[in-house]
């Protein structure tokens, strides 16, 4: 679809007046939000008992007066559908549209998205409410796009409709029962198939491409549901207004590129920890894969973002104080809103919006921080993002047409993710690491960072589309880490990168598999293994580090600690030269990376996962040049420097001091300042703990 992203940068919150302890909060709210330099506010998408409080009897008129106060000072407005929380009249009254993530045991009521999304009965209600909010507010004037449904793709679906919806899609796709056989090895286990009918259920399913042709299907019924509401939503949209809906990135019914396709803009929720967990000098102590750890990770979801359509993006939740659970309460440091605003902004954020406005009195988010504390005394996180938007009102003007920098491309792959939670090649403490390709591909992002290069992650999807060429023009170096699920058609465009003057650089299991999720018949890594000069047929799992040297005559610089962990590949060289070994009485049997050029490139292999002193060594290694390298920034830096270009050519650059030390750099020639036009001289200046230099070259 058409892309429709506000030209600067938006400002503000989820804001849900019905949440209030009192409707004569309204005036006083906005007003706040006004002296916060708000720009934008999200409405309306999780009260559907609200929106229609009985089967069939509408309230509509409530919103009005958020929407009138809103326009008239200047604040436009997000309008949500509230199709992910079904109110309690329709799930007591059709409970058969309730979901089920085992097979005929259905999902208890009490938190949200409790329900089979592709359920008719779901669905005619689900339309007719979203018709009525817009038939009544879509040409509202104070509304400039609409946020379709909210964080989709939370269950896997085990309900017999949607079963077999996808069983009829796979007769579609492969016409009749022996081509499934042939193609699924079901002679396995005795389960080849007589008749469709045959097919079991997902619950107890061990075959890998079975299960991979499920986790498609059940993406492919988010995307759908998705763009059979923006349909809806079309239906009344003005021209200019935009249809989104908010992405978590974890969800596992979900592919977020082919969503975003189904949109006229791409929105996120990067949540991401605060305090001593921003750190780039310190490990954390915890970690998730929804909320992101280390400066490292707020910068990657800021480039899955730009990644999901390659172009601006929105972020419609983000931490405003401490989130999750009330167990586990850390608010900003001073300092690292603006950081962390910014910084989403560097990578191409064209709307920052917080969760949320007013921290919540009752519910199951009750100690998610909103940008008001519970005694609703605006206090220091208020004043602290007013000051952020009121910079906001002066840098989104100026990064209109803005596009980030990339040194590095990462190439990430959705397909290669699912298989990887079904048969994992990595372990913790022996037991399964269902999130393997994350850690793998998370292991090079971080290298990409320390090494104070810049990403740009794109999808194999986009990749297909790009060429070689395509992907030559976003970045000279190419990282694939554990690209496991992987055509032919896409393993020959890597190799043309290479062959056309890029850096292709292969991390472990890529090209080992094809589409199906079959091990390839042939020598490890397949399409890959002449053109990279090597090959293996034995890989090992590591239960502990094992260190590395550079090979003998390579001039790889290695940092003290460099390791390799969790895995090592037995390569074989056949032309290439070695550029690691480990330091081990086996294991140094084989290299543990190895380079080779090949046309007017290279292939370089990494044949285990780098801790992060190696993966920032092998980055520094595999991207010589860097924008960044202007700031003479030394390795292990807590100063990141993220850049882009913006209308007129020239380039804002914005420098992070991700610590609780004041840095010193060096600014090697003269600028301006993004806030405020005044002139930065080129020389040695301190950064505070905490703290952000945003500038634009003079």
């Amino acid at each position: 679809m058409n892309t429709v992203v506000p030209r600067s940068v938006k400002f503000g919150a989820a804001y849900y007046l019905e949440y209030q302890p009192s409707a004569e909060l309204l005036e006083r709210d906005l007003d706040l939000m006004v002296a916060a330099h708000f720009s934008v506010i999200r409405v309306g998408e999780s009260v559907w008992s609200t929106w229609e409080p009985e089967n069939g009897r509408f309230e509509l008129e409530w919103l009005q007066p958020v929407l009138d106060g809103a326009h008239a000072r200047g604040i436009d407005v997000v309008l949500g559908t509230p199709t992910y929380a079904v109110p309690p009249w329709l799930s007591h009254q059709f409970p058969e549209i309730a979901a089920e993530t085992k097979t005929d045991q259905p999902l208890g009521w009490g938190a949200r998205q409790e329900m089979d999304f592709t359920h008719p009965a779901y669905l005619f209600h689900a339309e007719r409410v979203i018709r009525k909010i817009l038939g009544r507010y879509a040409g509202d004037p104070a509304v400039i796009g609409f946020q379709v449904d909210n964080e989709p793709g939370m269950h896997l679906f085990h309900n017999r409709g949607n079963f077999r919806r996808f069983v009829a899609d796979l007769r579609q796709q492969y016409g009749d029962v022996e081509t499934l056989n042939r193609e699924w090895g079901l002679v396995y286990w005795s389960h080849r198939l007589s008749d469709w009918a045959e097919l079991w259920t997902p619950d107890q399913n061990a075959q890998p491409q079975y299960d991979l042709a499920y986790r498609r299907w059940q993406a492919r019924c988010t995307s759908e549901f998705i763009a059979w509401q923006a349909s809806i939503v079309a239906d009344y949209a003005r021209d200019d207004q935009f249809v989104t809906t908010c992405i978590q990135l974890t969800r596992p019914a979900l592919n977020d590129v082919d969503l975003n396709s189904r949109l006229t803009a791409a929105a996120y929720n990067p949540y991401y920890r605060m305090q001593d967990s921003l750190d780039q000098t310190v490990e954390p102590k915890r970690t998730d894969l929804w909320v992101k750890t280390g400066a490292w990770g707020l910068l990657q979801l800021g480039d899955r973002g730009y990644a999901g359509r390659q172009e601006r993006f929105l972020v419609t939740e983000t931490n405003a104080q401490a989130i999750h659970g009330s167990y586990l309460n850390q608010p900003p440091y001073p300092g690292q809103l603006k950081q962390a605003g910014l910084a989403l902004v560097a990578k191409g954020a064209a709307m920052i919006e917080y969760w949320h406005w007013h921290t919540l009195h009752f519910g199951a988010e009750t100690y998610w921080g909103g940008i008001l504390p519970h005694s609703q005394l605006p206090g220091r996180v208020y004043r602290e993002l007013s000051e952020l938007g009121k910079l906001l009102e002066t840098v989104g003007d100026q990064l209109a047409d803005y596009v980030p920098d990339a040194d590095v491309a990462l190439l990430y792959s959705t397909d290669s993710s699912f298989a990887m939670q079904f048969q994992p090649p990595l372990n913790i403490d022996g037991a399964p690491e269902t999130h393997s390709y994350e850690l793998i591909f998370d292991a090079f992002y971080r290298g990409v960072v320390d090494a104070g290069a810049q990403a740009r992650i794109v999808h194999i999807e986009q990749a297909l589309t790009l060429g070689a060429d395509g992907l030559l023009a976003i970045a000279p170096t190419l990282v694939v880490p554990a690209f496991y699920i992987a055509s032919d058609d896409a393993l020959a465009i890597l190799v043309e990168y290479a062959a056309k003057g890029g850096h292709l650089v292969i991390g472990i299991r890529t090209g080992y598999a094809d589409s199906e999720a079959r091990a390839r018949l042939a020598v490890a890594p397949d399409v890959l293994t002449g053109p990279a000069g090597v090959w293996y047929e034995e890989f090992s799992n590591l239960d502990d580090d094992v260190p590395v040297t550079a090979a003998t005559g390579g001039n790889l610089a290695l940092s003290p600690g460099a390791a390799a962990t969790r895995w090592a590949d037995g390569l074989i060289l056949e032309g290439a030269t070695p550029l690691l070994e480990y330091i081990h009485p086996q294991h140094g049997r084989f290299p543990a990376a190895a380079s080779t050029p090949h046309g007017a490139g290279r292939i370089s292999y990494v044949g285990t996962v780098p801790n992060r002193a190696l993966a920032a060594d092998l980055m520094r290694a595999f991207v010589p040049q860097r924008v960044a390298d202007a700031w003479s920034l030394p390795l292990g830096s807590p100063v990141t420097v993220t850049t882009g270009r913006v209308g007129d050519s020239r380039r804002a650059w914005f420098v992070h001091n991700w610590s609780g030390l004041p840095q010193q750099v060096t600014v090697p020639c003269s600028f301006l300042s993004l806030a405020d036009g005044t002139k930065v001289p080129s020389g040695a200046t301190d950064l505070d703990p905490w703290s952000v230099l945003a500038l634009i070259d003079a």
